[in-house]
């Protein structure tokens, strides 16, 4: 390790035994399970492989958006604590997940393994899509969008102080979380760090309508009912880079019901107005949209139970490099327009 050992951070990690993974050939993926796309990810564990806590997580915002060393101490000494409660008897014993392998993984073997290649976190993550689309399971919303945004509910974090919220807003504001709360528990399980809440948050139902915080406020537990906003889940998968995931190049925001109407449009379905375009869509021909189109059908689909605008539905339900069609409104012309969607491939 690089740290001094004279530092407080020096002497919390001469009290574990540290390991470094850089590739994941020989690892039980069902014990270490978490979003592969974290640049830096801990696991607090002992012998037993009983797992204390997580440190790590980002957010679309980058790679560093939670990573402090400040914050690493904390976790080091919660983990330390937790550890003494275990060799007391006072820690309940977690349910071990099933073992999982990469060379289970039929396209990663082929792909990767017997071409003698390193087995990386993100290729893990990546084939592990690519198998389920293959098998044809692959369900985008429950598969893809692992790790939802704290933000859209309301809460900023203080980040060198761990689960401290700096500031609460919206959803979390309106089931009374304050400003200087601690986040102790999530749906009733004990988080230590903001890897422990994004882990307990994003295994939740996406059809979930509501989530339980436990706070601690001047020294007194208060429990929290949060009302979950629509598409709760939902966050932006480019920087991922996907290969499941199609890239079309544009982004659009919702018509209200009234302007739809207005248009001549379903009132309930996912008609959105093309708000910009990315230059790659003409460099790579993948469609002639303009900004202010309004989009409200794809391949003769006008609306979907989840999807509130045309490229959402088209993330969620259609297979990367299809070629669709799309139903588009140009001022008070109704026009028809290809649309090639682009299938990522990186090194693997």
């Amino acid at each position: 390790m690089l740290t001094e050992k004279n530092t407080r951070r020096g002497r919390l990690l001469q009290q574990y035994v540290t390991a470094r993974i850089t590739r994941l050939d020989g690892i039980n993926l069902g014990l270490f399970d978490f979003d592969r796309y974290n640049t830096l990810y801990f696991f607090a564990l002992n012998a037993d492989e009983q797992i204390y806590l997580r440190y790590g997580g980002r957010d679309e915002r980058g790679f560093t958006s939670y990573l402090d060393l400040e914050s690493l101490e904390l976790a080091l000494e919660r983990g330390l604590e937790l550890h003494r409660l275990h060799h007391e008897g006072r820690l309940p014993a977690k349910r071990a997940p099933r073992a999982r392998y990469a060379r289970e993984m039929p396209v990663l073997r082929e792909r990767t393994i017997e071409r003698g290649r390193c087995v990386e976190c993100h290729l893990v993550a990546d084939l592990e899509y690519v198998q389920l689309e293959r098998e044809g399971t692959l369900d985008r919303i429950a598969h893809l969008y692992r790790a939802p945004e704290i933000r859209k509910i309301g809460i900023e974090l203080d980040v060198p102080h761990g689960l401290r919220v700096a500031k609460a807003t919206g959803r979390v504001a309106d089931a009374g979380m304050v400003d200087g709360d601690e986040i102790r528990t999530v749906n009733g399980v004990d988080v230590w760090t903001f890897a422990d809440f994004q882990w307990e948050y994003g295994n939740l139902s996406h059809n979930a309508t509501v989530l339980q915080i436990g706070v601690e406020r001047n020294g007194r537990p208060v429990d929290l009912t949060v009302d979950l906003p629509s598409l709760w889940w939902h966050t932006d998968l480019t920087y991922r880079n996907l290969s499941v995931d199609p890239r079309i190049y544009f982004k659009s925001s919702p018509l209200t019901s009234k302007k739809k109407t207005a248009l001549g449009l379903d009132p309930g379905g996912f008609a959105s107005r093309v708000e910009s375009i990315d230059p790659l869509a003409e460099l790579l021909s993948s469609h002639q949209l303009r900004e202010d189109d309004v989009v409200y059908g794809v391949d003769g689909t006008f609306r979907d139970s989840v999807a509130t605008t045309a490229d959402q539905f088209i993330k969620f339900r259609k297979q990367a490099g299809a070629v669709l069609t799309l139903q588009v409104l140009r001022g008070s012309e109704r026009i028809e327009m290809p649309l090639k969607t682009e299938r990522m491939s990186f090194r693997k």
